[in-house]
C-alpha cells in the first residue's frame, strides 16, 4: 500500500472526492485504523473544497461504509469542524430529501433508493453531533426553505411537497 496523504494543502473538490474514495477503500479493506482515517479526514475537512469533497463521495457511494458504522474517533473530528459539518449535512439532508420524491415521481427506483440512503447517512449523523448545534441550524435553514432548491445554486426552488417531506426527515432525526 503506498502512503495516501493529501499531497495539496488546498485539494480541489474532484482531488478531495478521490482522496475520500481512496481512504474509505483502504478502511473498509482494514488497511486503516479508524485512528488514522479520522487524522487524515481531519485535514481534509479543514477547507470548503476538502469538505464538500469529503461528503460528497462519503454520503453518495454506497460501497463506502464510513458513515453508516460511524466510529467514534471520526464523529469526533466531525464534532470538532462544528457548525461546517452540521451545515453540509443539514443542506445534504434537504437536497436528497427532495430527490427521494423526484426520483418516484420519474419512477426511478435506483435513483431514489440512493437519494434515500444518503437522507439517512444525514439523519444518522446529524443524530451523533452536537444537538444544540444542529437543533439552531435546521431551525435556522427550515426558516430559509423557501428561499432554498434542488442544488447548491437554488435555481429551482423547493416545492410545498418536497418542504413538508423535507421536514418530515428532519422530525426522524429526533426519533
Amino acid at each position: 500500500m503506498k502512503k495516501k496523504t493529501i499531497i495539496s494543502q488546498d485539494p480541489s473538490f474532484i482531488q478531495s472526492i478521490n482522496i475520500a474514495n481512496d481512504w474509505c477503500k483502504d478502511w473498509d479493506d482494514d488497511l486503516l485504523s479508524d485512528e488514522v482515517l479520522a487524522d487524515r479526514i481531519k485535514e481534509l475537512i479543514k477547507t470548503k473544497n476538502g469538505i464538500r469533497g469529503f461528503f460528497a463521495y462519503a454520503l453518495s457511494d454506497s460501497k463506502c461504509t464510513l458513515l453508516d458504522k460511524l466510529p467514534s474517533s471520526i464523529i469526533f473530528i466531525l464534532r470538532e469542524r462544528g457548525v461546517h459539518v452540521v451545515e453540509i449535512t443539514i443542506k445534504n439532508l434537504f437536497m436528497s430529501s427532495a430527490q427521494i420524491l423526484n426520483h418516484q415521481k420519474a419512477k426511478n427506483v435506483e435513483y431514489a433508493e440512493r437519494s434515500n440512503n444518503i437522507s439517512e447517512r444525514c439523519i444518522n449523523l446529524l443524530k451523533e453531533l452536537d444537538t444544540k448545534l444542529v437543533t439552531k441550524e435546521i431551525n435556522k435553514m427550515l426558516s430559509e426553505i423557501d428561499n432554498m432548491g434542488n442544488g447548491f445554486n437554488n435555481q429551482v426552488k423547493y416545492t410545498l411537497e418536497q418542504k413538508d417531506f423535507i421536514r418530515e426527515k428532519v422530525n426522524e432525526i429526533a426519533k
